[in-house]
C-alpha cells in the first residue's frame, strides 16, 4: 500500500511540475516571417509516379 501511495504522489508531483514548466517556458506562437523563408525546392512539388534524376 505504501508503494502505491508513493507512486501516486510521484505521479501527482510530475504532472504539477510539467504544467508549471509548460506555463513558464516562454514558448509562444509567432507568425511566420515569409521574407526569411527560402524558395520552394524542386522535390516539394514533385508528382508521385514520376522519376526525377
Amino acid at each position: 500500500m505504501f508503494l502505491l501511495l508513493a507512486l501516486l504522489a510521484l505521479v501527482l508531483w510530475a504532472v504539477i511540475a510539467t504544467v508549471v514548466e509548460m506555463r513558464r517556458d516562454g514558448y509562444r506562437q509567432t507568425p511566420t516571417d515569409w521574407s526569411r523563408v527560402g524558395e520552394p525546392r524542386a522535390h516539394d512539388r514533385a508528382e508521385s509516379g514520376h522519376i526525377y534524376r
